[in-house]
């Protein structure tokens, strides 16, 4: 059974600095056994940035939030992507953003900042918003257990370099509950693309951001997992989309002399 201490080391080892900002992709169950639980997994994470750092968890609720269930409330919406995700979201200083779909919720430095404005984008990954925003803030995407797949900083770069067949042409009427109690209407575009889950092939980047040396494995708990440098993961990613705009539409393996 892993302790919170245990969980520190681990983190450092695989290279978080204290003062990042880090997106936290998560599966609590990779991790194993931990004395205290999911609770204590973000106790860690929480001591670790907590002077100089921002933690980011994504709180998602694109799985249900459509044209009839309509309203998102940030204050009462679960997030649709995992226990460590609705855990964060409770704890003390907590902000999440207004976006209907693709809200986050930050901790530490800058969070206020960091989470504003989502209200005000018709996209799921404005380049403008939060996930463009880990680009200017040079930020570390770790996949804490959890597979490349789970990727939707690869959603916001494909949407940056206008790749077609990736949004509804007809946006959702979707609402949204701000903290003062008025409800915003946010005419929305949604992901959709004829294929299916695009997202199940942004896997196939991680042989090329291992080569370069701009993601690196370790282990926190039992959990394989890997870290990514924000910008140069959004940077190689654009030149393989400007080669071929539909290189995530298959499995396929990016091309090796293409790195």
């Amino acid at each position: 059974m892993y302790t919170k201490q245990d969980l520190l080391e681990s983190i450092s080892k695989i290279e978080i600095l204290p003062t990042d900002t880090l997106m936290v992709h998560s599966s609590m169950k990779a991790i194993g056994e931990v004395e205290g639980g999911a609770d204590t997994v973000l106790d860690a994470f929480i001591q670790y940035l907590q002077d100089d750092g921002l933690l980011i968890f994504p709180t998602h609720t694109w799985e249900q939030i459509n044209d009839e269930y309509n309203v998102y409330d940030p204050m009462t919406e679960p997030s649709c992507v995992g226990i460590l995700t609705n855990l964060f979201l409770k704890r003390p200083g907590v902000i999440r953003s207004l976006h209907p779909t693709h809200s986050v919720a930050a901790l530490g430095k800058d969070a206020a900042y960091y989470t504003s404005g989502e209200e005000h984008f018709d996209t799921p990954c404005s380049r403008n918003g939060c996930w463009g925003k880990l680009y200017d803030r040079k930020a570390k995407i770790l996949f804490l257990g959890s597979s490349l797949k789970k990727n939707t900083y690869i959603h916001g770069v494909e949407e940056w370099n206008h790749i077609p067949n990736r949004l509804m042409e007809k946006p959702r009427q979707l609402k949204i509950k701000a903290p003062d109690g008025r409800i915003i209407d946010r005419p929305f575009h949604s992901h959709f693309f004829t294929g299916g889950d695009i997202s199940q092939n942004y896997d196939k980047i991680l042989p090329p951001l291992l080569h370069y040396g701009v993601a690196k494995r370790g282990k926190i708990g039992d959990a394989e997992s890997v870290l990514c440098d924000a910008v140069e993961m959004a940077n190689i990613t654009s030149e393989f989309l400007q080669r071929n705009p539909k290189i995530f539409e298959d499995s396929n393996p990016i091309p090796e002399d293409w790195y």
